[in-house]
């Protein structure tokens, strides 16, 4: 009885071991949208809604008064609703923009100070308390010349943040991992398909690691991922629950950190 006792034990242990590193090896998918743009509600959450999946969207300080009961709707249903500035400065060599808003005016501490002030606007919006995260805006780390990515990080305004990145930004080295510079696949092209999409998320099925979709317009707006092609995705995901975790970028980032 003792020794089937203890073979029963070790068959335990195994089968536990086996199930632990099946979890490890669920991929995860992140769906990331900036600027919160029309489209993003008028056609990427309704599709969400449809498939039961959720995602994170990097707000800006640029809402109005229609928009706003929206987000807050959003921030009911589960969405999380994240950092991108209150106005969104990029460099004005590389974009069109108000020269205000023009990055290489602006120093750290003005970059933190926006951060924090929308922050500010994130609580009013959702009511939720402490650090959210942020993704750089046109991924940029510089601000007048100066990478600000450490100051962000003694500031403690931001738990985790996004950067940019392509097709082949599938995240495997957890233990390296920058929670200020995660990796992600910036959507563009011409066109995006729904088979573009997929391919990536296969890739990241394959690693057992986790990726980081950036879109921007879905259906319309700029920088534009055709709703066909975003539906196709949802689709995809939705199909294979089982081999992968979508989720949000500060719950996939919590986790990660919590097993690295």
């Amino acid at each position: 009885m003792k020794k089937i006792a203890l073979f029963l034990l070790s068959l335990g242990f195994v089968f536990t071991a086996e199930a632990q590193q099946a979890k490890h090896k669920k991929a995860i998918i992140v769906l990331t949208y900036d600027d919160g743009i029309n489209s993003q509600l008028n056609i990427a959450i309704p599709q969400l809604d449809s498939a039961h999946l959720t995602g994170t969207f990097f707000l800006t300080g640029g809402m109005s008064e229609t928009t706003i009961p929206r987000w807050r709707e959003a921030a009911k249903k589960g969405y999380e609703l994240a950092n991108h500035t209150l106005y969104h400065p990029c460099l004005l060599t590389t974009v069109k923009g108000n020269p205000a808003n023009n990055s290489a005016a602006y120093t750290p501490y003005m970059m933190l100070r926006e951060i924090n002030e929308m922050n500010t606007l994130l609580f009013a919006l959702d009511g939720k308390t402490g650090n959210r995260t942020y993704a750089y805006p046109c991924t940029e780390e510089m601000v007048g010349g100066i990478n600000y990515v450490d100051t962000l990080r003694k500031a403690g305004l931001a738990k985790y943040a996004r950067i940019g990145g392509g097709p082949d930004a599938v995240i495997t080295d957890f233990k390296n991992l920058d929670p200020l510079r995660v990796p992600s696949f910036a959507v563009t092209g011409n066109p995006v398909t729904g088979d573009m999409l997929i391919a990536f998320v296969k890739k990241v099925q394959q690693s057992g690691g986790m990726g980081v979709f950036m879109f921007h317009g879905v259906g319309g707006d700029y920088l534009i991922t055709p709703a066909d092609a975003h539906r196709q995705l949802l689709a995809y995901l939705k199909a294979h629950r089982d081999e992968i975790e979508v989720t949000t970028f500060m719950k996939a980032m919590d986790e990660v950190m919590a097993n690295r």
